[in-house]
């Protein structure tokens, strides 16, 4: 678990990171409709969060509860979405905040 969390916490890292220095030019961009569509039919995956990004970039997670598979995606103000990052054994969890000043 504890490789896990650490994975994550570096992809989380590349996020942000590629949130601010993303480019539209990489050749793992293309128009929103189009990736959509891909990995909903290729690998099954429907968007399961999303958020802003400082650059006005919106940050999407799919995934596919059926196969394990997930995408992070950005989608910048001009429609240009680009993969992030994509991996295997995704599960869906619903971890609790601890309360500020209590050791977890």
């Amino acid at each position: 678990m504890k490789n896990i969390l650490f994975a994550l916490s570096l992809g989380l890292g590349g996020v942000i990171w590629a949130t601010q220095n993303v480019s539209a030019q990489t050749a793992s961009c293309a128009q929103r409709d189009q990736v959509v569509e891909r990995l909903q039919n290729k690998y099954g995956e429907t968007r399961q969060s999303m958020g802003l990004g400082n650059n006005n970039g919106v940050v999407e997670v799919f995934a596919s509860l059926d196969t394990g598979t997930w995408t992070i995606l950005v989608t910048l103000p001009n429609g240009m979405s680009c993969l992030i990052a994509s991996g295997q054994s995704w599960e869906q969890v619903a971890d609790k905040a601890v309360a500020p000043g209590n050791d977890a």
